[in-house]
């Protein structure tokens, strides 16, 4: 049987429903949620990234961001530093990188559980064709 659009859209969700709720689960008990975990994640990606580029990278408005980072400060996981113009850039600190690095094995161990089944050869290729969908 060929699987209908709505089938593998479905399919899609279900994986990244998954991933989710492992995730915020298991990364409670480091103090993290997923959202928190993903800006972490970004920044240690892009050091210096602004306010706006880390809400397109985390799926967020501006204003979400903002309230989001004003937390993380608060938490002792990011910095605010001014930049050039009115763009103010964000840094992860000695506590943020050590929740990262934490979150970071949580959260190999949600994807070891499903995607970490298929093997390399069916990874690549999900891969490519998620990515060819994500571009058309």
């Amino acid at each position: 049987m060929t699987p209908t659009l709505e089938d593998v859209g479905l399919a899609v969700k279900r994986v990244q429903w998954r991933h989710h709720r492992e995730a915020n689960r298991r990364l409670a008990a480091v103090g993290l949620s997923l959202v928190q975990w993903d800006v972490l994640r970004h920044l240690h990606q892009q050091p210096e990234a602004s306010l706006h580029r880390l809400a397109e990278l985390t799926f967020q408005t501006d204003q979400s961001m903002g309230e989001l980072a004003r937390r993380m400060i608060e938490r002792g996981f990011i910095v605010r530093r001014d930049a050039p113009g009115r763009a103010v850039k964000h840094a992860l600190t000695d506590d943020g990188r050590r929740v990262h690095d934490a979150g970071a094995a949580v959260m190999h161990g949600v994807f070891q559980e499903s995607l970490g089944t298929l093997s390399a050869e069916q990874r690549g290729t999900l891969y490519r064709l998620l990515m060819q969908a994500v571009e058309a």
